[in-house]
């Protein structure tokens, strides 16, 4: 039977303690959501901690890593206990020393159920808990009595489900200021943009920074990513053209939304210089690292020149930043767009910055051509159709006809495989012929 904290005294000592790091210096480098994998962590710490309950903690862990300046911060919710529950099991950490000279099971408190519609409660309620505060609106949106599940789909974030009805999600990497998802989203429910769950509720900290903690918004029960429909339409000879093409006409009305929401700026004179130079740096950078993709290199840097000597005058804007075919999903016969957190791995204020349209149609193109090489047959043909289709589906809601830039939309797709081939080299090697491909198909094309 779990004999919870508060019969042993103080939960601080087990889950704040010297010992509870020596958990996390082995447990964090094994989670999907962890950004510095690979590297040596010099120092973890608690940064700030408030009770969920006697037994559970909230904890912003503060993380430093060999050879890296600066400071990573990650949202854990832990619990401890005598002897948890079978279902928790799984899920630990590791045993700790007791308050009362025993060893605790120290484990990830988010797949508790209690813990999960605490957590919902929480935000029904609205207010301040410690370093934690909750708001909804309207609070009536957020019902009592809904079951949780854990998604174990789940990346760089973890995403709690409630009844079918709501979907709750923990920024797992905490950073300074709003979170790019609820900012974008919120803007956009505002506006009246449907094709876009509005966020219902959300909660924060105070300390020791401001920071987007998690966020609540409709679940759509019944959905299917856009992925899994293209993967099946490729691998079985399907027909995917209407629905890229709705697609494409989905990504250029979010485009237009955004442009009404935020400001936008016309590109400065240099811009297309500078756009380049960071091109041309990562492009180097990847072919040190990877000598697969040296042969390609001279071509590749041409692309980036007639990117650099092209003028345009398609405005810079908030776009999603990270669009890709595992970012839509297909529910009540149409399209809608989710995850704005644009990539995790970069600042806060890389990913709030502005952008050109083209890197989110660049985004969906190359997941074209994944999807249609993950079959046992690769079917280029079937993503050159998709492309097609897309683009013209985009050029009719975004303002602009993406085929009419080739310059830049041919520099944007070859740093995108770029950065693929170094993604792939890393994380998944297996998968590393993909992108080389279409470097060396854009490197001929030129």
């Amino acid at each position: 039977m779990t004999r919870p904290l508060a019969e042993l005294d103080d939960a601080r000592p087990a889950l704040l303690g010297s010992s509870l790091n020596d958990l996390l210096g082995r447990w964090l480098p094994r989670q999907r959501w962890y950004a510095d994998s690979g590297c040596r962590i010099t120092d973890i710490s608690v940064a700030a901690a408030t009770a969920l309950t006697p037994e559970c903690f909230h904890l912003l862990v503060r993380v430093n890593v060999a050879g890296e300046q600066d400071v990573n911060y990650y949202q854990l919710i832990l619990g401890a206990a005598v002897d948890p529950p079978p279902r928790l099991w799984k899920h630990a950490l590791g045993q700790v020393d007791g308050p009362s000279g025993g060893t605790l099971v120290v484990y990830d408190a988010v797949h508790d159920h209690r813990v999960a519609i605490l957590l919902l409660d929480r935000l029904r309620q609205g207010g301040a808990t410690g370093t934690l505060r909750f708001e909804s609106l309207p609070r009536a949106s957020v019902p009592t009595g809904l079951a949780p599940r854990v998604l174990d789909v789940e990346q760089t974030n973890t995403s709690i489900v409630y009844g079918d009805r709501l979907i709750l999600k923990l920024f797992r990497r905490v950073q300074r200021g709003v979170n790019p998802d609820l900012e974008v989203t919120a803007r956009l429910a505002r506006w009246g943009h449907t094709s876009v769950p509005e966020p219902t509720a959300w909660f924060f900290m105070t300390e020791p920074f401001l920071g987007t903690l998690g966020m609540v918004q409709p679940y759509l029960a019944g959905a299917t990513d856009g992925w899994e429909l293209a993967l099946h339409s490729a691998s079985t000879q399907g027909d995917f053209i209407k629905q890229a093409w709705g697609l494409g006409r989905t990504t250029g009305e979010l485009h237009a939304a955004l442009a009404q929401v935020f400001p936008t700026r016309s590109p400065a004179g240099h811009h297309p210089a500078r756009l380049a130079e960071e091109m041309m740096c990562r492009l180097k950078r990847t072919a040190d690292a990877v000598p697969a993709l040296r042969p390609h290199v001279p071509a590749i840097q041409g692309i980036f020149a007639d990117a650099a000597a092209t003028h345009s005058d398609l405005s810079l804007q908030r776009i999603h930043g990270d669009l890709h075919l595992g970012q839509v999903l297909w529910a009540d016969e149409g399209w809608h767009v989710v995850d704005f957190e644009g990539e995790p791995s970069q600042p806060l204020a890389e990913r709030r910055a502005d952008r050109s349209p083209i890197r989110d149609i660049v985004g969906m193109l190359r997941s074209f051509d994944y999807a249609a090489h993950m079959g046992p047959t690769p079917r280029p043909e079937w993503a050159d159709q998709c492309r097609t289709a897309f683009c013209s589906g985009y050029s009719g809601a975004g303002g602009f006809e993406p085929t009419g830039a080739p310059e830049l939309l041919r520099a944007y797709e070859a740093d995108r495989a770029v950065y693929e081939v170094l993604y792939e080299a890393t994380h998944r090697p297996d998968w590393m012929t993909v992108p080389l491909k279409a470097v060396a198909r854009l490197a001929d094309s030129r």
